[in-house]
């Protein structure tokens, strides 16, 4: 059961901080911190989604003919506004697979620890 707060508590607390019974804390690097408040916060997925869809961007070079972006269970599908362009893509699959892949290992935001992490296994044009 959770302790009510009264002004014991808080008493009890005082007395614990200046006897030194809680110690300093260690202090921690600043990507320690970034991934602790990711876990914390439960926002990898989300995170992991845009960094795909930037890596899309930046290996495909087709940003700009690129309407809709879905990625889930290491599938990206995207809808190509362009037949020429989703054409051109369609030849290029494997290459750009294989570049974004690189261009997410290299990615310090990309969190690579937890079991759910996908790497794009697949893409998929539309």
């Amino acid at each position: 059961m959770a302790e009510k707060k009264t002004a014991g508590t808080y008493r009890r607390r005082l007395e614990a901080v200046s006897t030194g019974a809680i110690g300093r804390q260690e202090a921690k690097g600043m990507d320690e911190l970034i991934s602790a408040y990711i876990k914390e916060m439960k926002l990898a997925s989300g995170l992991n989604s845009q960094r795909v869809f930037a890596a899309w961007d930046e290996v495909s070079g087709a940003a700009r003919y690129t309407i809709g972006r879905y990625f889930r269970n290491g599938t990206l599908y995207c809808t190509i506004g362009s037949s020429v362009v989703r054409t051109q893509l369609n030849f290029q699959k494997d290459l750009i697979l294989h570049k974004i892949n690189d261009f997410l290992a290299a990615d310090d935001l990309f969190v690579k620890d937890r079991r759910n992490t996908h790497f794009v296994k697949n893409i998929i044009l539309q």
